[in-house]
Order: C-alpha cells, then sequence, then structure tokens
C-alpha cells in the first residue's frame, strides 16, 4: 500500500511540476537532479548502484538479485514513475568515495561462492549482463579506444559482469568475474572557490585472483593488490574463476583527474556515438528527399485542381453539366456516413490525443527538460501527457460523431476513452506477467500499476468526458453539398484503385520519412543507447505529418476521379498503414541487429513494437483523415453544384 500511494504522490508531483513550467514562478523553477552540486577536497561522494541490463534479454535485474558486496541496509533510492517502468533501482553501495581523495586497492568485501550464487554468476555472464551505477546523477560508463580513426573514445554504458575465456592449452570454456573495479572521477574545479563539480565517472574492470598470506582477516593485506608495495591492479593476468567453493575478493581503486570540461557540457562527451558522421548526413539525406518529393505533390495538386474547379465552373449548359465526369459527379455521395462511423470517431480521437501528446512531448525534449540527465523523464511526460489530451479526444470524436448524426456522446466518450489504451493494458499485463516470470526488476509493481490505472480512470476519462461534453454542445458540422437518399453505384475500378492496393501503397512514403530515424530510436531503446538529437527528431515529425496529409490526399483525389466516394475510412487507413512497414522494420530489425534468444525476450520485444505500431497507426491515419477531410470540403465548396 505504501508503494501505491508513493507511486501516485510521485504522479501528482510530476503534474505539478508541468503546471509550474507555466507559471509566472518558472523562471525560478529548474528541475530536480539539474541543479549542480560543489564539493569541497574530502566531501564524501555517493556511489549509488543501478540495475543490471543485458541487450541479449532485454531483462533487467537488481544489482543485488546477485551475490555483490552489500551495505548494512539497502536504500532503494525514490525512482518516479518513467525509472520504475524502465526496471530501474537505484539503491545505495559499499563504495565510499572522498572528493580528490585517491584510493589504491580499497577491499570491499570478500565472498565464498556456493553453486546457487556461481550459478547466478555464469548466468549474467553468459547474457552479457552490465552493471550500472550512478554518481553525482552521471551513470559509469567504459571508455573505449576508437579503433579506425584519433579522437574521444566511445563510452559504453555500465561495465560487463564478467566474461568468458580459456586458459592457455586448453579448450574448456570457463567464466572469469570482473572483481577489482579501476575508477577514475573527473572533475571541473572552480579557481575562484576551490570547489569542484564532478564532469564524468568512468571505470576499467578487471578479473583478479587476489591472493594473501594467512587466514582472512579485516586487516589482511593483499599480496596482488598492495598500495604499501606500490603493487596495483593493471591486468587480469591470473583472473578470478567463477565456480562452487571460490574465494572472491572484491577491491577497487579510486583516482581524480582535473578538467576542462564544465558542468553544463558534461553530458555530451556521454552523447557521442561512434557513426555520428554517417548518422547526420543520413538524416539530412532522408529530408531532402522526402522535402523534394512533397514539394512535387503539392505542386501538381495544385495544378490539376485548379484546372479542374475552372473547368467545372465554366459549365453553363444543361446538355454539359449532364457529360461531367470525375470528382465533382459523385457530390452527392461524398459526404455520405461511412459504415461503422461509430468507430472511425473513436480511433480519429484517439489520433487527436496521440498527436497533442507527441507534438508538446517533442516541445519540452527540444527545449531541453527531457534529456537524459533526467532518468525517466520522458516515458513520465509522455504518459501524463497523454492523459491530459484526453480532453482533446473527446472533443474530437464528439465533433465527428454529432456530423454524423448521432445523438449517444456518452457512448463514443466512453469508446474513446476505453478502446486503445485497455488494449495495450491487456498486452502491457501479459508481458508484466511474463518479466514476473522472469523475477526481474523490469517487472512492475502493484504501486505502479495502481498509478497507471490512476492515471487511465482518474485524469484521462474525465477529461475525455469533458472534451466529448464541449464538443458535441458545438453547432454540427455542415456538409458543402447536399446528400442524396438514393446510393450511388460505384463504377468497376482499375486494378490499381483496388482498396488494399492503394491503402498499401500509400505507407510507403511517410514509412520512408522516418525510418533512418527509426534505426536509432530503436538502437536507444534496444541497445541501451543515448537518444539526444530531439530538434532532428522535431523536423523529421514534422515532414512525417506533412508526407502523411499529402499522400493521402493524392490518393483520394485519384478515387475520388474514379468516382468511388468511399473515401472516410480509406482516408485512415492509407495513412495509417505506414505502421504495417513500421513493425515489419521492426522485424527486420529484430532478426539483422538484436542477438535476442529467450521466448519472453522476443516476447517482450514484439509485444512493445505491436503497442508502438498500434499508437503509430492511430496518429498517422487521424492526419491522413483530418486532410482528406480538409481537402474535400475544399474542392466541393470551390465549385458550383445544381
Amino acid at each position: 500500500m505504501e508503494r501505491a500511494l508513493n507511486s501516485i504522490r510521485a504522479v501528482l508531483i510530476t503534474a505539478a511540476m508541468c503546471i509550474i513550467l507555466f507559471s509566472d514562478d518558472a523562471r525560478s523553477f529548474y528541475l530536480p537532479g539539474v541543479a549542480p552540486e560543489d564539493f569541497e577536497k574530502g566531501d564524501l561522494l555517493s556511489v549509488k548502484v543501478n540495475k543490471l541490463t543485458s541487450i541479449k534479454t532485454q531483462l533487467p535485474y537488481s544489482y543485488y538479485s546477485v551475490p555483490y558486496c552489500r551495505p548494512n541496509t539497502i536504500i532503494d533510492s525514490r525512482e518516479n514513475l518513467g525509472e520504475v517502468l524502465r526496471g530501474d533501482r537505484i539503491e545505495n553501495s559499499r563504495y565510499v568515495f572522498r572528493m580528490r581523495e585517491p584510493q589504491l586497492c580499497n577491499v570491499l568485501c570478500r565472498v565464498e561462492l556456493d553453486p546457487k550464487s556461481s550459478k547466478a554468476f555464469k548466468e549474467k555472464i553468459e547474457d552479457e549482463y552490465r552493471v550500472n551505477m550512478i554518481l553525482d546523477n552521471l551513470p559509469l560508463v567504459v571508455p573505449i579506444p576508437r579503433s579506425e580513426q584519433e579522437g574521444p573514445p566511445i563510452y559504453q554504458l555500465g561495465f560487463y559482469v564478467g566474461l568468458k575465456g580459456q586458459y592457455a592449452g586448453s579448450k574448456e570454456e570457463k567464466y572469469f568475474l570482473h572483481n577489482h573495479l579501476n575508477f577514475v572521477v573527473k572533475y571541473h574545479k572552480d579557481p575562484q572557490t576551490f570547489t569542484s563539480r564532478i564532469v564524468g565517472f568512468e571505470v576499467t574492470p578487471f578479473s583478479v585472483k587476489h591472493e594473501y598470506e594467512g587466514k582472512w582477516t579485516e586487516n589482511t593485506r593483499l599480496m596482488t593488490c598492495d598500495p604499501h608495495a606500490q603493487r596495483i591492479v593493471t591486468s587480469s593476468s591470473s583472473p578470478q574463476e567463477v565456480e562452487d567453493k571460490q574465494e572472491v575478493i572484491f577491491t577497487y581503486d579510486v583516482t581524480y583527474q582535473e578538467s576542462n570540461v564544465k558542468w553544463a557540457m558534461r553530458w555530451d562527451t556521454y552523447l557521442l556515438m561512434a557513426d555520428d558522421q554517417i548518422h547526420w548526413f543520413s538524416i539530412v539525406n532522408s529530408l531532402m528527399i522526402v522535402l523534394f518529393l512533397s514539394g512535387m505533390v503539392a505542386m501538381i495538386m495544385l495544378r490539376t485542381l485548379y484546372r479542374d474547379i475552372s473547368r467545372y465552373n465554366e459549365l453553363e449548359t444543361h446538355e454539359e453539366a449532364q457529360e461531367e465526369t470525375g470528382w465533382k459527379l459523385v457530390h452527392a455521395d461524398v459526404f455520405r456516413a461511412p459504415s461503422n462511423s461509430n468507430l472511425l470517431c473513436v480511433y480519429v480521437g484517439t489520433g487527436v490525443q496521440f498527436l497533442g501528446m507527441v507534438v508538446v512531448t517533442m516541445i519540452f525534449a527540444v527545449l531541453g527538460f527531457l534529456s537524459p540527465s533526467n532518468r525517466g523523464g520522458l516515458m513520465t511526460a509522455m504518459l501524463l501527457l497523454w492523459a491530459f489530451m484526453g480532453i482533446f479526444a473527446g472533443y474530437a470524436a464528439a465533433r465527428l460523431y454529432k456530423m454524423f448524426k448521432g445523438t449517444e456522446w456518452k457512448r463514443i466518450a466512453v469508446n474513446t476513452a476505453v478502446l486503445f489504451p485497455a488494449t495495450a493494458f491487456a498486452v502491457f499485463l501479459v508481458l508484466n506477467a511474463l518479466i514476473w516470470g522472469e523475477k526481474s526488476s523490469g517487472a512492475v509493481p502493484f504501486g505502479t500499476m495502481f498509478a497507471l490505472v490512476f492515471l487511465w480512470f482518474g485524469i484521462s476519462v474525465p477529461l475525455v468526458f469533458l472534451g466529448s461534453y464541449v464538443g458535441f454542445k458545438k453547432p454540427a458540422i455542415e456538409d458543402p453539398v447536399k446528400t442524396n437518399k438514393i446510393l450511388r453505384q460505384i463504377p468497376e475500378q482499375a486494378w490499381y484503385m483496388n482498396p488494399i492496393f492503394s491503402i498499401l501503397i500509400g505507407g510507403i512514403l511517410p514509412f520512408g520519412a522516418v525510418f533512418i530515424e527509426l534505426f536509432f530510436i530503436l538502437s536507444s531503446i534496444w541497445l541501451n543507447q543515448f537518444y539526444y538529437i530531439f530538434g532532428f527528431l522535431l523536423i523529421v515529425f514534422v515532414i512525417l505529418l506533412i508526407t502523411c496529409a499529402e499522400i493521402t490526399v493524392v490518393l483520394c483525389y485519384f478515387q475520388l476521379c474514379s468516382e468511388d466516394y468511399l473515401w472516410w475510412w480509406r482516408s485512415y487507413l492509407t495513412a495509417g498503414s505506414s505502421a504495417v512497414y513500421l513493425f515489419l522494420y521492426a522485424v527486420f530489425y529484430f532478426f539483422t541487429k538484436l542477438d535476442i534468444t529467450k521466448p519472453v525476450s522476443g516476447a517482450l520485444y514484439f509485444g512493445y513494437m505491436l503497442i508502438a505500431s498500434y499508437a503509430f497507426f492511430v496518429l498517422t491515419g487521424a492526419v491522413g483523415f483530418y486532410a482528406c477531410f480538409w481537402f474535400t470540403r475544399l474542392i466541393y465548396s470551390s465549385v458550383k453544384i445544381d
């Protein structure tokens, strides 16, 4: 119950933060964890441990799920909603650092492995798990020199639990544990106050079988690592093997390096990527291609439509009017309510909700509020904004529903508030049950689950009803032309105007606008990398919206010219079909870039990518629908209808 109250408290605090950001007092407001902290020489530094992560299993585990050295009392840090959903478990540790006071060969603890603990270490080494730590809100990284070019090293988040190898002359594979850590704390010194700020936290792990004389006591001096005898660990020549009844001694060194990097720029080195030049070139190239295609499409459409409207308005005689062809011929049927119009209203409203969430999230991200330094902030913000955008979902659904002559607005409000989240929540519950079965820290606890339900039914549902009430009270949208009571027969269509074919063709261009950027987004999620270029992502998102709108309008125009007036659902599905290609790309990425072998991990990947593709479908579908809705109203209000 206490964890449930903490989760709800975290939700309310985050909501209050969003309100404060827009208030007059926002100038004096800063995000927690972002303000710099000054340290005097000798000040105690708090080293915290985080989850164990693996790109092979995608299942995080808490640091103390394996028999590492434990403090007398394990204290959990208070995580926000996004951190809990990511599986973060930030706890205290036995590591003791003092600012600018180097330490050599500090003994952390001595552990004797039993069958259970040795098996736990072997499993984590086999699955290539990494240990994550935090110092002054900076994650621990392992610097890896660039092999082909000079420049700053590449940083790997966390160090591996251990490694597999063979002794010389033996073919038997053994497991070796990283039990000695050489920490490097980089700091920037203020020349005026002589205080220091931490700007880097690096480690080099070693596997060393420590030796000592006599029986083990707290004051025993190691023969393999002794600062008094100037013996320090520089290699893993005699590695620490993981086997039953093996004795493991955990040790660490701490050195301090003064750096010219200022505190405000300390994250820049973490965000350097190995293929940054290719990354930038690919994005710019993709944007240029899509902009060129969009310009061509817009030019063709404007010229063709202008000629059509001019020709239709010049028809004066009754005989000429009888001979008219093309999109004007279906004017009496084009605004006829589609089949399953209620479902269309629900999907359009849900798409508006996601559009609002993504736009506001990106604005916050571009302004720097959702940087990697604010762990879990991105996911927390997205969940809160999705709940608050329910008011726009209800408004959009109710307005469209009233245009279709609907009267039961409460039913539409319920469906809009429940359809997408219920589907996503059902998938989420199944995946969470699978994660619970693996005893992973990624399993969402009851308190957080209660907070999510509170966000849904306590905030989103009431706002959807409020938006639906306001939208239904508005006057109904009037059609620019009258609709006949008798249905017009649709002539036989050419093969390329087949609904399934044209819908699938329409999704290619929107997907082409984002697929390069999608690679980096998937890498940040599933390969444990940072994603930080939100400015470019915002540009790509705008291009995506423009492309969805234009390709839908073009295909809608061709459809109407073929005297097929069933455009409502097809406009939604044309842009939304890009989600099919997104999911297919996710399948391709899984088999070409990831090394996932466990069934649970595979189910986790495809389950979350299915939810993401579904969200992409409703968002792009709503954009395509509104573009086509605006287009049809525009052209039919521009011609003379007898």
